[in-house]
């Protein structure tokens, strides 16, 4: 009962639905009373008619009783509707059962008329009439028969309602249903956006009452929207104007390296030289990420997976070569994939110098691309020490780094791919190499095929 009363407060469509079927029922159940008692009533009005055209008629025809047998009754008639008509007369009196097939055992003071009488324990109806002749006839029914007439034909009327009620139930239900249905649309549209389309709802198809709702939502939206961008503006202008003393201190590092120092002081302008580098690294992931998160244009036409390859490929080589790590693709299968080549170049590159950053020397990275059921999978796989189970939900923040690594980064290169796989709609899984010694990192990005090779 809990449970029906806070649905019924929650939901506006089941709140409407249950009072519009409380109301229809309560209409019904009004209506059909009163159809049933009008119908009760003008059937029994019919039944007295009945017995008046009785009388009426034996009056005018001078019909005698003598051909009704000697018990007054019709021979061969129907026991469920039969009409009784006899003499209101001494020899009436003679029976004591009204089913003994005598004459009632009507009392003789009966004045003419309608009347409902009890005869021998059983009610009858009784209309007394005198004819023409002077002669006194009763026409009588037994009132248990007239009333199961009167109740048949009264349900008769009220079963069309009854059966009506139950179907115009479903259609309101159904009705109320399809009514919402353009919300529960609507709810399940931006349901499905991702964090990046903060474009307006369109409203011209929605209900009146909903818009003004709508229109709240498109503004909150305009306001995140411009929040967003804001903070993407503030993060891409910071990291320009870093680079620039960050390039200068660069050069001053260098210049100072030409000059005659202590072992001492080489040692720490080495450690000074690194920190730059890894300060330009950063600016250049965080630039990175803030045109990831930027919505590009769309693709114009599809990218070769193995073009990207090579691309990728070619900046990272001096990397790769400076560990001795064999680097190279699998393979000379190839896929069309529909997305913006800048997307996928960064996407693969970051997935690419994360491999070789936490490759040991000597190590390996192979690259490769199968297709699958109208889908391009990419796989990139490294030797190294790979990513556990319970820091994979994690690996995607940024700037966060893998516990007990000495490697040097800025935390930004896989959460840079999942901002850019989440934009265009692909997805990342993360896997071992080996998954016996528990070792290595697989990277697969599965994403649809523009043309199935």
């Amino acid at each position: 009962m809990d449970g029906f009363k806070s649905r019924l407060n929650e939901s506006v469509q089941f709140k409407l639905s249950f009072w519009l079927s409380l109301a229809i029922l309560v209409i019904a159940m009004a209506a059909g009373i009163f159809s049933f008692a009008s119908a009760f009533d003008e059937a029994h009005e019919l039944q007295d008619d009945m017995l008046r055209q009785v009388a009426a008629l034996f009056d005018r025809q001078h019909l005698p009783l003598a051909h009704l047998g000697d018990d007054g009754r019709a021979k061969d008639s129907d026991e469920e509707s039969r009409v009784i008509v006899q003499y209101l007369a001494e020899g009436s009196k003679s029976a004591s059962r009204v089913d003994s097939g005598a004459p009632l055992p009507l009392p003789l003071s009966l004045p003419d008329g309608l009347q409902t009488l009890e005869v021998s324990g059983e009610p009858f109806r009784v209309l007394v009439k005198t004819t023409s002749s002077g002669e006194r006839i009763a026409v009588a029914q037994e009132t248990g028969i007239r009333d199961e007439i009167a109740r048949d034909s009264a349900l008769r009327t009220l079963m069309p309602l009854l059966i009506l009620v139950p179907i115009l139930l479903l259609i309101v239900a159904d009705l109320v249903r399809k009514l919402f249905r353009p919300i529960a649309t609507l709810s399940a549209e931006i349901d499905q956006r991702a964090e990046q389309e903060l474009h307006s709802i369109e409203e011209s198809h929605l209900p009146f009452e909903v818009r003004p709702f709508v229109v709240a939502i498109n503004r909150l939206l305009a306001r995140v929207d411009q929040s967003m961008e804001n903070q993407r503006r503030f993060v891409a202008d910071a990291a320009h104007e870093l680079r620039s003393p960050l390039t200068a201190l660069s050069l001053q590092a260098e210049r100072l390296g030409e000059a005659d120092m202590s072992d001492l002081a080489r040692e720490r302008l080495m450690t000074l030289r690194q920190g730059i580098v890894r300060g330009r690294n950063l600016l250049d992931q965080m630039l990175t990420l803030a045109k990831a998160q930027a919505a590009l244009d769309r693709p114009e036409s599809s990218v070769s997976v193995q073009h990207v390859y090579r691309c990728v490929l070619e900046d990272l080589m001096p990397l790769a070569e400076d560990k001795h790590i064999d680097i190279g693709v699998e393979g000379e299968q190839d896929a069309q994939i529909w997305v913006n080549e800048l997307d996928m170049i960064a996407v693969v590159k970051n997935l690419v110098d994360n491999a070789i950053r936490y490759t040991p020397h000597g190590g390996r990275v192979d690259l490769s691309v199968t297709t699958e059921e109208g889908r391009a999978i990419l796989r990139i796989r490294d030797s190294g020490p790979g990513i556990q189970v319970n820091e994979r939900a994690r690996v995607f923040d940024p700037f966060y780094r893998t516990l007990g690594s000495d490697q040097v980064g800025s935390g930004l290169g896989l959460s840079i791919v999942k901002t850019v796989t989440d934009r265009i709609g692909a997805e990342i899984e993360l896997g071992f190499t080996d998954d016996a010694r528990r070792s290595g990192l697989c990277v697969r990005v599965i994403m649809p095929l523009a043309n199935p090779l």
